[in-house]
């Protein structure tokens, strides 16, 4: 089975910005890298392409990350999906409130790239 990893975030420009640190997955180890604009369209992916890794915004339109990730962690199909929530929101109630929706890490932006594709590469049991 191909390893996956889904990036969505509703700024074009961060998704760029992950998709550029995460190409190096897709050149050298065969990873397809999937994109959603928001949080409605990344639940309907996780659903279909079952990634192993999702770096997830929080504050998107039609549907947040919080509840994308609750949704995703409550359907047992779903349960091996690592989801790891990169966003602005740096304070300790939000990290809480991540965790308490299943997610598996919190990551804060501005974020730096080579720990975005570390926590990749170690989520889906490649190199570090």
């Amino acid at each position: 089975m191909a390893k996956k990893v889904l990036i969505v975030d509703d700024e074009v420009h961060i998704r760029s910005l992950l998709e550029q640190t995460l190409e190096e997955l897709e050149d050298d180890y065969g990873v397809e890298l999937l994109r959603a604009s928001n949080g409605e369209e990344g639940l309907q992916l996780i659903r279909e392409e079952q990634p192993q890794v999702v770096f997830l915004d929080i504050m998107m339109p039609t549907m947040s990350g919080y509840e994308v990730c609750r949704t995703a962690k409550a359907d047992p199909d779903l349960k091996d999906v690592n989801i790891i929530l990169l966003t602005a929101k740096g304070q300790e109630v939000d990290k809480r409130q991540g965790f308490e929706a299943g997610a598996l890490r919190y990551m804060t932006k501005p974020f730096d790239p080579d720990e975005v594709l570390a926590v990749a590469k170690e989520l889906l049991g490649l190199e570090a």
